[in-house]
């Protein structure tokens, strides 16, 4: 089998999660101590006995859903199964620092910095109630940014996130956004509703996130990657630290090209791609993408036991 790894994104977050692998593996524990030191607080206590309204927000999400993705690698690896086991890494939105900390490109204290950095920017680019995102089921993504196009009028709205076939996210200002959801109903969308979301990511509308990113990254070593990452905004692979540090800062209002990303990593023969760490949307996405491609969601020590019995 020719494996990727990818690494989910916001929304994932669940209250408890990466506690058994903390509990089971010493080098999945290390990662969770590291990524409190570096951010001055415990998050590991947030994710495994907080309250889930307060793990939401932007700035906590990020950086802990990090963590368990990176404790997940690092249980993986104790067990004998290293980053270097696939072909290429990936990562949806934010999965993106985690899928370059799993290969290496950054230090998981740095990713945790950048990660929080990027949740306080973005949450800090839009007033609340100015912008909005809405799932669009049911249309291809040249239907979508059509309607995108004709919602904005005077204001700011764009397809964000292509995640498969039948699911395409906008966002921008959030009449703009309201009027894309009236103009999918009456194309034939199944399905149009407005988000839980707290900004309007992925649209100019986090610009200056993107400024505030810029400047963060500027100040923070980026290796050569051990395996190629497959970029949101381009869905090909990329290794040289530069091209990398680039392509992170024009995530932050660029679209997240998931369906192409998927196939493109298809069409260089991967035929298994693994999940590492909360939820299993993304393995769901793949499913809808390339059907042909086996998957698997790793969270739990369970999990990592399977995968590992697997390999022998």
């Amino acid at each position: 089998m020719t494996r990727a790894f990818v690494f989910p994104g916001q929304g994932a977050q669940i209250i408890g999660m990466g506690r058994d692998l903390a509990d089971a593996y010493p080098a999945a524990r290390a990662v969770f101590e590291e990524v409190d030191e570096a951010l001055g607080e415990k998050l590991s206590t947030l994710i495994w006995e907080g309250e889930a309204e307060v793990l939401q927000l932007t700035q906590n999400a990020q950086p802990a859903l990090m963590a368990t993705s990176l404790a997940v690698m690092r249980a993986l690896e104790s067990e004998g199964v290293e980053v270097t086991s696939a072909v290429f890494v990936a990562g949806h939105s934010l999965g993106e620092y985690s899928a370059l900390t799993a290969a290496g490109a950054l230090s998981v204290s740095d990713s945790a910095r950048l990660l929080r950095a990027r949740g306080r920017a973005m949450q800090e680019a839009v007033p609340v109630g100015v912008g909005a995102m809405a799932a669009l089921l049911g249309l291809d993504f040249a239907t979508v940014s059509q309607i995108a196009d004709e919602a904005a009028e005077d204001e700011i709205c764009a397809a964000a996130n292509d995640n498969d076939p039948a699911q395409v996210v906008v966002s921008g200002h959030r009449a703009a956004v309201e009027r894309a959801v009236e103009l999918a109903k009456a194309k034939g969308a199944k399905r149009a509703v407005i988000l839980p979301v707290s900004a309007p990511f992925h649209c100019l509308l986090m610009e200056p996130a993107a400024r505030v990113m810029a400047e963060a990254l500027e100040a923070v070593t980026i290796h050569p990657p051990v395996v190629p990452l497959v970029a949101n905004v381009t869905a090909s692979a990329v290794s040289e630290p530069d091209a990398i540090r680039s392509l992170l800062i024009t995530q932050v209002t660029g679209s997240v090209r998931w369906r192409e990303s998927v196939m493109w990593m298809a069409n260089e023969g991967v035929d298994e791609i693994w999940e590492i760490g909360a939820g299993k949307a993304l393995s769901g996405m793949v499913r809808r993408i390339a059907k042909d491609v086996a998957t698997r969601s790793i969270l739990a020590s369970a999990d990592v036991r399977a995968a590992v019995e697997q390999q022998v």
